[in-house]
């Protein structure tokens, strides 16, 4: 990853500096084997519980816990790399990861558990920031549209991939050898990455800690988490699930707000708040909440429903892992076309699809159905989520991308985990013969509903299709897309 400096001379000499394919596997090792935990602990939950005593209530607390860190470490490290070397935070935050994996695998109770599963969400959120925008713009151009397809895959390729890792994990009962190997990952990704990241001299050193957004964005996170969490035990109309959704969602809007009005903003929120970054946006929020929705709907459905095994579960959903893959494929040809929006949309209609099958489903039918409804949420979640995180970032100069990133994995986070949670505690309330098709069913018409206001939206911009200007881009002379205001069409007439 090619950050040079007359400073950093030493790290220049690293014996795969600039090597693409190491980059590469850098950054996948350095996100996969957190999202691929995200999935994989929920078909392995009755052997962790067991393993340490935990209530299903601490481990939902737990990962709505782990959930929040991710989301706020990508705040965090966009603050921390204004001023601190990205190798040096790298470093740190992979170290972290390893030894935080080790605390969870070794854990005898909830609490060394919790501990160290929240560390692991901080750290691969600090790490997504860190590791990720050097392997966009610290590369020839021509490599672009790879590594758009590897952020693809690296984002929710390895989400797809847990339920099949779970579902053995699930029945063989092994989840300490789970994290034994997800630390291994880490520390093969550690080891290629103290080979390959180059140092680099922050932009700012002397930047001041935000005092307003990073307190703001840990209410926006913890808050919200907790409060979902709290189903697991009680009820809607409980202080202890409403209040911190509430307050949780009031510090959000005061951080967006005063990102927005700040003349050096942490997170570029004014630059990308006209009409293409913003239904890209709010497209990536939409699919990412439908489908991790959907996901976890299907996998308490089979499993306390129909009461297939954990492996048969896992197996019924890996064709989402061959959406994915198509998604990537596609996404790397039409990166650097006019026709991203589109497939950001057919990523959308995807979920719809996927959703619309999963109405159908059964007992006696999941064996069917299931499979096919899961290549249609794999495909949408390849062709929603990332599309719509580079049309947001190719709307700000490359030197922002990290700070946007972290702003849009903040948003499509928080909705994802206040969305799912609530759906399926009215699944389980209902009951789940009947819970299941009405929890899907409004997911569907969120999803219907959501992308006819998306494309509203759009088409109220005034927007056209235009293919970006990856080479202006790229140099940090200009953006790549020149997006219309908000509204602009109906604002002239």
């Amino acid at each position: 990853m090619r950050f040079r400096s007359p400073s950093t001379r030493l790290f220049t000499r690293l014996p795969l500096a600039g090597n693409y394919p190491a980059a590469v596997a850098l950054a996948l090792l350095a996100l996969s084997p957190y999202l691929i935990l995200t999935t994989a602990t929920v078909l392995a939950e009755p052997q962790i519980m067991a393993g340490i005593g935990a209530t299903a209530y601490e481990l939902q607390l737990s990962g709505g816990m782990s959930n929040a860190a991710y989301a706020f470490g990508a705040v965090l490290a966009a603050d921390l790399v204004q001023r601190v070397a990205r190798r040096r935070i790298y470093l740190i935050c992979e170290c972290g990861f390893v030894l935080s994996s080790v605390l969870a695998l070794s854990a005898q109770n909830i609490g060394m558990f919790a501990a160290g599963v929240v560390l692991q969400g901080l750290f691969t959120g600090m790490l997504l920031v860190a590791a990720l925008p050097p392997l966009i713009t610290g590369h020839p151009i021509s490599r672009l549209r790879t590594t758009a397809a590897v952020v693809s895959l690296g984002l929710f390729g390895m989400v797809a991939f847990g339920p099949l890792v779970g579902g053995l994990v699930g029945s063989l009962g092994g989840w300490r050898p789970l994290f034994a190997g997800i630390a291994t990952l880490a520390l093969i990704g550690l080891v290629i990455g103290s080979l390959t990241f180059e140092g680099n001299d922050p932009p700012d050193r002397r930047a001041k800690f935000d005092r307003s957004a990073i307190p703001l964005a840990l209410g926006t996170t913890a808050l919200p988490f907790f409060g979902v969490s709290w189903l697991t035990r009680g009820s809607f109309s409980d202080p202890e699930f409403y209040l911190p959704v509430v307050c949780g969602l009031a510090c959000g809007v005061l951080l967006v707000g005063g990102q927005y009005r700040k003349a050096r903003p942490l997170m570029p929120v004014r630059p990308i708040s006209n009409t293409l970054p913003v239904v890209g946006t709010l497209n990536a929020m939409l699919v990412g909440a439908c489908f991790t929705t959907l996901l976890e709907l299907i996998e308490v459905y089979l499993t306390r429903e129909a009461h297939y095994s954990a492996v048969r579960i896992g197996a019924l959903l890996t064709p989402q892992i061959l959406g994915i893959f198509i998604a990537a494929l596609l996404f790397r040809r039409l990166m650097s076309t006019r026709w991203t929006p589109y497939l950001a949309l057919c990523g959308t209609a995807g979920v719809a699809v996927g959703a619309a099958i999963l109405l159908a489903a059964s007992t006696s039918s999941a064996s069917v159905t299931v499979p096919v409804a899961a290549f249609f949420l794999g495909f949408g979640a390849g062709a929603g989520v990332t599309p719509g995180l580079f049309l947001a970032g190719f709307s700000v100069p490359a030197a922002q991308i990290g700070p946007t990133f972290a702003l849009v994995e903040l948003l499509r986070s928080e909705a994802a985990f206040l969305i799912g949670p609530v759906l399926l505690h009215l699944a389980l309330i209902q009951g789940l013969a009947d819970g299941f098709h009405l929890a899907v069913g409004i997911t569907l018409g969120i999803t219907v509903v959501g992308a006819l206001s998306l494309v509203a939206l759009y088409l109220a911009g005034g927007a056209r299709p235009e293919a970006p200007d990856l080479v202006s881009w790229h140099a940090g002379t200009s953006t790549a897309y020149h997006s219309p205001a908000l509204l602009a069409a109906v604002r002239k007439h």
